[in-house]
């Protein structure tokens, strides 16, 4: 008859067999995952045991939060309506009075204007008048300078299409052709910027005569 073994006399080889017999696989073990598991079931558990009036008072919270930010939505949007309507008026505003500077310093000229016109009607000395126009001219001109306008000078220069505008061409033997002689309106610069041409009269070569056969 075989004699029954027990643990002690089991052997290296006898060893895995009994290892094969009982899976280390098989036994129990706490994971993260399980941990989780529990833990989230607790938190479940937990909503789950929340009261009618613990529930409604959540969402009378949540109610609450929710017509703060309406109404901080709301204000935001008037505000923003309102600050455009205001840039659009200052916009406007801007247009309407950008030459204000300009006209209240003109507005002296035009005193001096009505004045010289009141002193025509009972003086017969032109010299006087004459000068007293040369004094508001030059007073415009002063004026104007102060808000960036200036002429230039055109006659004897040679002619420029950025600056000049043709309205003659003349015959010359003196000049060099395209040369301006005569200057029928002065040209000006706006800050650097061309506003208007000068109007002028240039010269060009003589035509050669037919020679006779």
């Amino acid at each position: 008859m075989k004699k029954k073994r027990d643990a002690s006399d089991v052997d290296n080889a006898d060893r895995e067999d009994f290892a094969v017999e009982f899976p280390l696989e098989e036994v129990p073990l706490k994971s993260a995952e399980n941990e989780q598991r529990v833990e989230t079931g607790k938190l479940e558990i937990r909503e789950e045991a929340l009261t009618v009036d613990e529930l409604q008072k959540r969402l009378d919270e949540k109610n609450k939060e929710y017509e703060e930010l309406y109404d901080r939505f709301l204000r935001a949007t008037a505000d923003f309506e309102n600050f455009k309507k205001r840039a659009e008026k200052e916009k406007i505003d801007r247009i309407k009075f950008a030459n204000e500077d300009l006209v209240r310093e003109l507005l002296p000229v035009v005193d001096n204007l009505e004045r010289a016109l009141t002193s025509s009607e009972s003086s017969k000395d032109t010299e006087s008048i004459r000068k007293g126009i040369e004094i508001i001219l030059e007073q415009v001109l002063k004026t104007l300078k102060k808000f960036g306008l200036v002429s230039y000078a055109s006659l004897g220069e040679k002619f420029d299409p950025t600056r000049h505008e043709a309205v003659e061409q003349v015959e010359s033997t003196e000049h060099e052709a395209s040369t301006i002689i005569h200057e029928l309106q002065k040209g000006y610069f706006l800050n650097g910027r061309l506003l208007r041409p000068a109007l002028v009269t240039v010269t060009k070569h003589p035509e050669e005569a037919l020679s006779s056969d």
